[in-house]
C-alpha cells in the first residue's frame, strides 16, 4: 500500500524516533476520523515510550465517548503543549482552532492528512488524498513499524475509516480500506456494536431537529440542487448544539433527485456554517475553496460572513455552475 509514499513514512517514523513528548492535534469540530486517527497515534506513541497528549479545540461528541481513550482529549488551555507536534486529519492551520498556538510553539512539526487540498504546511507532511481516511495512513504506520493492532486500536482505526467512507458506502472507499476491516473482523472486532455505537444511537433532540430542517427543505435547479437552514434561534428553541446538527447535510443529499446538497447552519458569532455533499455528480471541494473552504469532492464546507439571503443565493448559482461544468455545458472552461 502507499509505495509512493515510503519516503514521507520513513520521514514521520524518524521525527517520532527523535522525539520523547508529543501533542496531537485534531480539527475543530471533531469527526470520528481526526480522533479516531489521534486516539490510534496516541495508542502507537504511548507504545513507544513517548509522553503524549491529545488536544481538540471542541470536546470530544458524545457519539465517540466510546472511543478508547476518549477521555484523555483535553481542550488548548488545558493542553501542556510538548514540542513535538503532529496534526492528524487536518487540512490547514485554521482547523485547529484555539490549539493553534500550540503548533505554532511547537520545536517540530509533523502532519498526517489524506485531503487533497492539504498544502502541506507542517515540517514533515504524510499527505496520501487516495486514503480513504487518516485513519488508513494511521493504520499503515503501525504495519511499518511492525507494531500490534490491538483491539483499542482496532476501534480507533475502524471508526476513523468508516465514519469518512459513509460506512464504507461512499466513493472513496478504498479496496485497502476493506482489507483492513476485513482482517478486523477476522481478529474479532465487534463491528456490529461500533456500528450500533456510530449510527444507531441517535438523541432525540437530533431526530427533532433533522425532521424540522428536512421539513422545511429547499429544492432548486429542478430538483437537483437541496438546501437546509438552521438558524440560530431555532436552534435555540429546540435546544440543540452543535452535535445535534451533524449528519443533517447527508438527509439532504439523499433525497432521490438532488445532486448537491447544502446545509447551512447559523453560529453564535452570526456566521454560516455551510456543509455541502454530492452524489454521482459535482466536486463540492471546489465549491467550499471559493469561500475559503476545503474537504473531499462529495464532502467539503466552508464558513460564509454574508446575510443569510446572499450565502444561499451564492451557493445556488454555484451549486448549478458545478452542475453544468460536469456536464461540459461551460465549453470546457472550469471558473
Amino acid at each position: 500500500m502507499m509505495n509512493e509514499h515510503d519516503g514521507e513514512f520513513e520521514q514521520l517514523i524518524a521525527f517520532i524516533r527523535q522525539g520523547t513528548e508529543f501533542t496531537l492535534l485534531s480539527h475543530i469540530s471533531p469527526d470520528g476520523d481526526t480522533l479516531g486517527s489521534a486516539l490510534a497515534m496516541y495508542g502507537l506513541l504511548t507504545r513507544l515510550g513517548k509522553k503524549c497528549e491529545v488536544v481538540c479545540s471542541n470536546p470530544v461528541p458524545k457519539i465517540y465517548s466510546f472511543l478508547p481513550n476518549a477521555d484523555k482529549v483535553v481542550l488548548p488551555e488545558d493542553a501542556v503543549g510538548y514540542e513535538f507536534v503532529i496534526s492528524c486529519d487536518c487540512a490547514d492551520i485554521p482547523r485547529f482552532g484555539r490549539a493553534v498556538r500550540l503548533f505554532d510553539a511547537a520545536k517540530d512539526t509533523a502532519s498526517v492528512d489524506h485531503h487533497v487540498t492539504d498544502p502541506g504546511f507542517a515540517h514533515f507532511n504524510l499527505i496520501d488524498a487516495d486514503a480513504s481516511a487518516t485513519a488508513e495512513i494511521v493504520h499503515e504506520l503501525f504495519i511499518k513499524l511492525d507494531m500490534p493492532i490491538d483491539e483499542p486500536i482496532m476501534k480507533c482505526l475502524y471508526t476513523g475509516i468508516t465514519t469518512d467512507t459513509g460506512n464504507l458506502s461512499y466513493s472513496n472507499t478504498t479496496p485497502n480500506a476493506l482489507r483492513i476491516i476485513a482482517d478486523f473482523v477476522e481478529q474479532g472486532l465487534d463491528i456490529s456494536e461500533l456500528n450500533r455505537l456510530i449510527y444507531r444511537t441517535i438523541p432525540y433532540n437530533k431526530t427533532r431537529l433533522q425532521g424540522f430542517v428536512a421539513s422545511r427543505m429547499q429544492l432548486e435547479c429542478g430538483g437537483e440542487v437541496g438546501i437546509g437552514v438552521l438558524t440560530r434561534a431555532q436552534m435555540l428553541e429546540f435546544d440543540a448544539t452543535n452535535e445535534d446538527c451533524e449528519g443533517i447535510v447527508d438527509c439532504i443529499r439523499d433525497v432521490d433527485c438532488v445532486k448537491i446538497a447544502a446545509f447551512i447552519r447559523e453560529g453564535a458569532d452570526g456566521s454560516f456554517k455551510v456543509s455541502l455533499r454530492s452524489k454521482d455528480i459535482g466536486d463540492v471541494c471546489r465549491i467550499a475553496e471559493k469561500h475559503g473552504g476545503g474537504g473531499h469532492a462529495r464532502a467539503a464546507g466552508y464558513t460564509a460572513h454574508e446575510p443569510l439571503s446572499t450565502v444561499i443565493a451564492d451557493f445556488i448559482s454555484q451549486a448549478e455552475e458545478e452542475l453544468m461544468r460536469c456536464r461540459g455545458q461551460l465549453d470546457g472552461k472550469e471558473n
